[in-house]
């Protein structure tokens, strides 16, 4: 015997719209970095997603964290983000407009405004509902070792 889906009520269950003035910076936060919330949740009823913006200010950079089991989307709308990571932020990799930047769960980063006099302005999503942020206290190395983003079937920029 199948059982049936109760019947939903499309209204207001159905598509969200939040506005850009409507988002909701009351979420977890990591020092020299402003994130605010779209999507969770408390607002939506979002299940297996987080998504909002991170702005950080020019020549400005967050302190070290990673967000626990979560895997975690950037998305650069403005700007030039520098990311170092690594268990002493070892590493490092910049994007620009239109470049996205995947973070594997509990991976110690750090972004980094590349720019001394533009914002970083970024779309953020991450792989559940609540916005996870663990704060990290790393002695970083001083000169990290530049890593190039390739993926399996494209060929290294330099080559």
């Amino acid at each position: 015997m199948d059982r049936e889906e109760p019947q939903k009520d499309w209204r207001s269950d159905g598509v969200r719209v939040v506005r850009h003035d409507a988002l909701d910076s009351n979420t977890a936060q990591t020092p020299g970095m402003n994130r605010a919330a779209a999507i969770d949740h408390a607002r939506v009823g979002a299940q297996k997603i987080w998504a909002g913006t991170v702005t950080i200010h020019p020549n400005a950079k967050t302190g070290a964290h990673h967000h626990g089991a979560l895997e975690s989307v950037i998305y650069i709308v403005r700007g030039h983000a520098r990311m170092r990571w690594g268990e002493r932020l070892e590493f490092v990799a910049e994007a620009g407009p239109g470049d996205f930047i995947y973070v594997p769960p509990y991976v110690p980063h750090q972004e980094i405004n590349a720019s001394t006099d533009e914002p970083l302005e970024c779309v953020l999503v991450r792989s559940d509902n609540e916005a996870v942020v663990v704060n990290l206290d790393i002695a970083a190395v001083e000169a990290p070792e530049e890593v190039a983003w390739v993926d399996p079937i494209h060929r290294h920029p330099h080559s």
